[in-house]
């Protein structure tokens, strides 16, 4: 006859594991553990087999804030709109045509032998500009939560 398995005996997850190595990673941001112990609390959280083995490397840190980051996550620069894909867009169209030319203000340059007048500025700074002032005012920029 099987028996009810205690809450501290469930198996844990690799989710479960990656929640628990957020939080050490937050505790140790705020300074609640030093490197040492933020080192083999980690080993035991990814060594873990059990809510109970979770629970003892976690037992005496405060909770850790509703929204801890994902692991690897990468903090945005454009929102999810209609104004982040657009300014996603022309920037992708202004550093395409900096680049081009940029490359090309280089080549004639080298080829000519001098160092020519910097004429690609006049068309890499106003656009520059002009993003630079919609990003300001919010235009696109994701929101902080």
């Amino acid at each position: 006859m099987n028996e009810p398995v205690r809450p501290e005996d469930m198996r844990v997850s690799d989710a479960d594991r990656a929640r628990a190595a957020r939080h050490l990673q937050w505790a140790q941001g705020e300074g609640l553990l030093d490197l040492g112990e933020y080192d083999t609390r980690s080993r035991g959280v990814w060594e873990a087999r059990t809510r109970g083995e979770l629970d003892r490397l976690l037992r005496d840190l405060p909770a850790a804030p509703a929204r801890l980051p994902e692991a690897g996550a990468r903090r945005r620069v454009f929102a999810d709109t209609g104004g982040g894909t657009a300014m996603r867009v022309l920037t992708i169209i202004f550093t395409t045509i900096a680049v081009v030319n940029l490359v090309a203000w280089g080549i004639v340059s080298i080829t000519t032998g001098e160092l020519l007048y910097p004429w690609f500025l006049w068309t890499g700074l106003p656009p520059l500009a002009a993003l630079g002032v919609l990003y300001a005012f919010g235009i696109g920029r994701p929101r902080e939560p």
